[in-house]
């Protein structure tokens, strides 16, 4: 018998609707298969991500070219602390060549995987919207869509990184740090929303999608504001080479949790849009 059938579940889902849409979240997460889409979407995204790594040392390259003052003082700053060059810069950042080659590759597959994670994206919450197959978007939209999901969640990163700078600037009291949170949490929603909108055949109401889009976005906050500080000081107290490795399974389990968040908030949207029909399960009268 499955868990939902007991008469405990059954009995707390016909007195609570919290409850209800809790099971029906869960139970959607399994039924559409979720777990399985949000690796997909990790893999798609860490073939999206590595290969900016060699953009950035391309670029990095081309600006440290004849400019020691500025290679000194990159040897000192937080760049010193990224993984896989991080050493290099630390101890000889005269090695580090710009490559138009490079540049381009790089940015070539960057962009073909983040393409391909937004597609996977876009057919997770097609899924969890149980859009029939044959009625679904053509590989022609998808892609459109998954070009414009890079654009703002691009556009998100740069928000983001323009928000840690202006704290940095005016200082971080406790006004501007909640202040920060805050805005970190309302960048995270509107993303959330966006996707829950946009990346899908059926476009949804922006109403409808908010509920995930809140619940999605607070925990990316958190997620954000301890799993950087946590992952921080474990690289810098690793070894470079076990430094590497945490890295990778480091980007690997934060890509993952994101997928699974975000696929969950777009689970949470469908378990509420279902919660006011008749509750066959839980024997509840319509």
């Amino acid at each position: 018998m499955k868990w939902t059938q007991s008469d405990r579940v059954r009995g707390l889902r016909a007195k609570h609707r919290a409850a209800d849409v809790a099971v029906r979240t869960i139970e959607g997460y399994r039924g559409h298969r979720s777990a399985r889409n949000a690796t997909t979407i990790a893999y798609f995204g860490f073939i999206s991500v590595f290969p900016l790594m060699l953009v950035f040392t391309t670029v990095l390259g081309f600006v440290l070219h004849d400019n020691p003052k500025l290679m000194t003082d990159i040897q000192d700053s937080a760049l010193a602390q990224l993984p896989f060059i991080g050493e290099q810069i630390a101890s000889d950042p005269t090695q580090l060549h710009g490559s138009i080659a490079a540049l381009i590759v790089g940015l070539l597959v960057s962009l073909w995987g983040g393409m391909k994670a937004f597609v996977a994206v876009h057919s997770a919450l097609d899924d969890i919207g149980e859009q029939p197959l044959d009625e679904r978007s053509n590989l022609f939209l998808t892609r459109v869509r998954a070009l414009l999901g890079i654009a703002y969640v691009g556009g998100a990163q740069v928000a983001g990184a323009f928000l840690a700078s202006l704290a940095s600037i005016t200082g971080v009291g406790f006004i501007t740090e909640v202040l920060l949170i805050v805005s970190t949490a309302l960048v995270n929603t509107v993303v959330l929303a966006l996707t829950y909108r946009w990346l899908r055949t059926a476009w949804p109401s922006w109403r409808s999608t908010l509920p995930g889009a809140i619940v999605g976005g607070v925990i990316f906050t958190a997620m954000q504001l301890l799993g950087v500080a946590i992952v921080g000081r474990a690289i810098a107290k690793a070894s470079p080479v076990y430094g590497n490795f945490a890295s990778v399974i480091g980007l690997l389990t934060w890509l993952s949790l994101h997928a699974v968040i975000a696929l969950g908030g777009a689970e949470l949207n469908a378990a509420l849009l279902t919660s006011a029909e008749p509750r066959e399960l839980t024997g509840a009268k319509a």
